[in-house]
């Protein structure tokens, strides 16, 4: 049967399953799918227990390598540190990035702060536009209260 001038990707159409499906399960994935990732997980934490044994061994440097320290500071060393292991109490350095941030972050909370008191140069501005806007209302009101109490008198004298 013709399917027309393109062809389908070979890997099939995908199916994703659905939350209610996977807690049913009722999922189309095989169960031996979770036995086999257990068995792969076992064995990468056998082979990291054997390269770690491995890494002793090699302390014993080989000719003028013991003799002579290496100060690379290009050199990446693997940082595999476990659970039990790890420092709480010490603490991480941030990268400038990071310190750039939250200092720039700060300062613009403290700006916040100022600006709600009324102490920055914006806001002494914005108060007083305000204050002039206040007192323009207030004035407009005035006037039309005395247009209002003027037509009301002209409404008395006509009706007399």
């Amino acid at each position: 049967m013709g399917r027309g001038k393109f062809k389908g990707k070979p890997t099939g159409h995908r199916h994703f399953s659905t939350h209610e499906e996977m807690v049913a399960g009722s999922s189309s994935r095989p169960r031996s799918f979770r036995r086999e990732e257990a068995e792969e997980e076992e064995e990468e934490v056998e082979s990291e227990e054997e390269s770690s044994s491995e890494e002793e061994s090699d302390s014993k440097r080989k000719g003028t390598q013991g003799l002579i320290e290496i100060e690379n500071p290009n050199l990446v060393k693997p940082k595999n540190v476990k659970a039990k292991n790890v420092d709480l109490e010490k603490t991480t350095e941030l990268s400038r990035r990071e310190r750039e941030e939250i200092e720039k972050q700060k300062a613009h909370e403290r700006y916040m702060k100022l600006q709600e008191q009324g102490k920055t140069e914006q806001a002494k501005k914005d108060l007083e536009r305000l204050a002039m806007i206040r007192q323009q209302r207030a004035e407009a009101a005035k006037k039309r209260e005395e247009e209002k109490a003027a037509k009301e008198q002209k409404k008395g004298e006509a009706r007399k």
